[in-house]
């Protein structure tokens, strides 16, 4: 499998979406001009490759401001949340299965409107509450593949989730705080630009489910959630052609794009071990140092981070 490039004609309407710069040449000023910002900022790594940077450029509409906001997020949380990126090798056996249970791969088509899709969803089995931490770390393992393979640029993102093995004793196993975390170090670390969500094999648990994780989801993200009964209404807003072959699609079996992933995942290790010691040192940050109140509010409550 390879992820598939925008074509001729979906570039020019993704810069346009993106508001990329034309000339090269402006992009590698921005990219010189950000290096110059993270030579000013001591408790920051000085690591990231031009394509990453290139990424998140992208995914924050040529802003520099809001890619400083992200940069600095993205390598805080590492400091912040070990429990998802500490020891990222998808070879140790708590990794390695967490594809097993739960088929999360990022499918290789391009919509029209070039945006990329990634397809989840659960395998009915006796997970442990760990098991939901190694899935989250995982996850954000494959954003971190990403924003390299995205060399080319997308237009965003949209996510299906299958609802259809969701049972009361799986949700039972979630925590606020670690869903919290999560979804807080996806939405302000990474130059994710979530276009759409669809849900389907919906049952009356989604409710429930959607109520639960509601409080940490950005009100224009939550505006951009669509449920549905079975994948017959998922074809009219989402091109079927794309989806995997289970769903009546054309992107190959969810079992084997899986496994690609984590293929990708493993060729990666050497990376993943080399930014082990990537991350913020708050006590070289200038003026306070970030806690954990600050990045995710008091226990109990929810701070939103206005990081757009």
């Amino acid at each position: 499998m390879m992820m598939l490039h925008p074509t001729p004609a979906q570039r020019v309407s993704i810069r346009e979406e993106l508001r990329e710069p034309e000339d090269p040449s402006d992009i590698e000023r921005d990219i010189k001009l950000i290096r110059e910002w993270l030579e000013t900022q001591p408790h920051l790594p000085k690591d990231m490759d031009d394509m990453r940077l290139t990424t998140f450029l992208r995914g924050c509409k040529f802003s520099l401001e809001k890619v400083k906001k992200k940069l600095d997020m993205y390598y805080t949380m590492r400091n912040a949340v070990p429990e998802f990126f500490a020891n990222r090798d998808i070879n140790r056996e708590e990794l390695n299965i967490v594809l097993d249970y739960v088929h999360c791969p990022t499918l290789p088509g391009i919509t029209p409107n070039g945006r990329r899709i990634t397809f989840i969803r659960g395998i009915d089995c006796d997970f442990q509450p760990h098991h939901i931490l190694d899935a989250m770390k995982v996850a954000l393992m494959i954003g971190d593949v990403r924003l390299a393979e995205e060399s080319v640029g997308i237009a965003g993102d949209i996510f299906i989730l299958d609802a259809a093995v969701a049972s009361a004793s799986h949700f039972a196993k979630f925590s606020p705080t670690v869903v919290k975390k999560f979804l807080i170090a996806v939405q302000e670390a990474y130059p994710v630009k979530v276009k759409e969500v669809h849900v389907i094999n919906i049952s009356p648990l989604v409710d429930t489910i959607f109520n639960f994780v509601k409080p940490f989801v950005k009100e224009k993200i939550r505006s951009r959630i669509t449920f549905h009964n079975d994948v017959e209404s998922l074809y009219k807003v989402v091109p079927k052609d794309l989806l995997p072959n289970e769903y009546g699609g054309k992107a190959g079996g969810i079992v084997e794009l899986n496994q690609w992933w984590k293929q990708k995942l493993a060729d990666n290790t050497k990376w993943f071990t080399e930014q082990e010691d990537k991350k913020a040192n708050e006590s070289l940050r200038p003026g306070a140092p970030k806690t954990s109140d600050d990045l995710f509010g008091m226990e109990g409550t929810f701070r939103q981070l206005n990081i757009d």
